[in-house]
């Protein structure tokens, strides 16, 4: 058996090989060191690579397992990988922690005026009647009800916010008060003084928010993106902020990316960017190596993956 990392594991590399002294283990920083001989022979694929195509899957004859340490599966081939009977199992639940308290970070730095704050320090102005406002009584609506949500929502109980969730089927999740049907966002939109998509990237969220929807929510929501950014047109999100149908957004995620300089979202002031970087945590690897390593056991001992594994038809 030969298992290939996709990515510098350091530390992890050594409990891996001696944690399974019967797997031919090869470290490398992505698909361009992976020759030619260990693509005809390589039986599992872990880490993280965007550079992972179809091409390169196709030159991966004996290819059983794609471990893939990020959440999001959308840029991977998935009819591929369906069709050649690839299992493949995501990085879930390990990012929602650090992606949750983005979302707590995001709430926090816009209801306290933080941004505000620092314009006036930079312009050497102390105005010390500048008043924050209470998330106390507030409510929420995330869109999508998995782990990032979740864990949001446990946060956000903290403050004594109310928090409403919406799914596919409308189904009851952990942490979550009242669930609510996709179909009845409309409906539901107009309670929320926060919005926050979590939502991944499937057939069903491509474009899913259009200006209607932002036009039902309250003329002061705060928009908070962590998901991905094909859920709302880019033009319609800038024309949105523009005519300031909502009073402000947090955007991590983009339709586009990376965003070019001349991008229309940068010279709006009712708009706060960050470059995907929520996801991003220092203890990421650790944990989805330790994940790898549950599901690896049972892998070669049974042909089971016991954590996480995505239907490459569903997206998730």
């Amino acid at each position: 058996m030969k298992a290939i990392s996709l990515k510098p594991l350091k530390s992890q590399q050594q409990d891996l090989i001696s944690a399974f002294p019967d797997v031919e283990f090869k470290f490398t920083s992505g698909v361009e060191e992976i020759d030619e001989a260990d693509k005809a022979s390589v039986d599992i694929l872990f880490g993280y690579d965007g550079d992972l195509d179809e091409a390169f899957l196709a030159s991966c004859p004996e290819l059983k397992w794609i471990a893939w340490f990020a959440t999001g599966v959308n840029n991977l081939p998935l009819d591929y990988i369906e069709n050649n009977g690839i299992r493949l199992t995501n990085g879930k639940g390990i990012h929602a922690k650090q992606m949750a308290e983005f979302n707590i970070a995001y709430i926090l730095d816009d209801y306290k005026n933080m941004k505000t704050s620092h314009i006036n320090q930079l312009n050497k102005v102390y105005d010390s009647k500048m008043t924050g406002t209470r998330l106390m009584g507030k409510t929420a609506l995330i869109l999508g009800t998995g782990e990032i949500a979740r864990r949001t929502a446990y946060l956000l109980h903290a403050f004594d916010v109310k928090v409403l969730g919406i799914n596919t089927s409308g189904h009851d999740a952990e942490e979550i008060d009242e669930s609510y049907k996709l179909d009845a966002l409309t409906d539901v939109l107009p309670k929320a003084d926060i919005v926050i998509n979590t939502l991944p990237e499937t057939e069903d969220t491509i474009h899913l928010l259009q200006r209607k929807h932002f036009e039902v929510m309250k003329d002061d929501a705060l928009f908070i993106n962590v998901g991905r950014g094909t859920v709302v047109d880019e033009n319609v999100l800038v024309e949105v902020l523009k005519d300031k149908v909502i009073r402000q957004a947090y955007l991590d995620v983009f339709e586009n990316e990376p965003l070019t300089e001349d991008n229309p979202l940068y010279s709006l002031d009712n708009v706060v960017i960050t470059a995907h970087i929520t996801g991003n945590g220092k203890e990421n690897n650790q944990e989805a190596t330790d994940m790898f390593k549950r599901n690896l056991s049972h892998f070669l001992n049974k042909k089971e993956l016991i954590e996480n594994e995505v239907d490459p038809t569903q997206g998730y």
